[in-house]
């Protein structure tokens, strides 16, 4: 990577240097806001890939409950 590129410009860049990686790859998963000095991370409302169990999963399915 060059030295000369921006922090976004290297993100964007090593999320879309792996073999059939595409644009998409490199959007924005969160969003993070700070008011009254606390901050805030949330899930971008169009992000594709969000944490947690995926659909189908029983725990997602509220079927069975995941206890840390």
């Amino acid at each position: 990577m060059d030295d000369d590129m921006t922090r976004e410009e290297k993100r964007r860049d090593q999320l879309t240097s792996a073999p059939d990686a595409t644009e998409a790859d490199a959007d924005a998963r969160v969003v993070v806001s700070s008011v009254d000095g606390a901050t805030r991370v949330d899930i971008a409302p169009g992000a594709d890939v969000r944490p947690g169990p995926g659909p189908g999963m029983p725990a997602a399915d509220n079927e069975e409950q995941v206890v840390d």
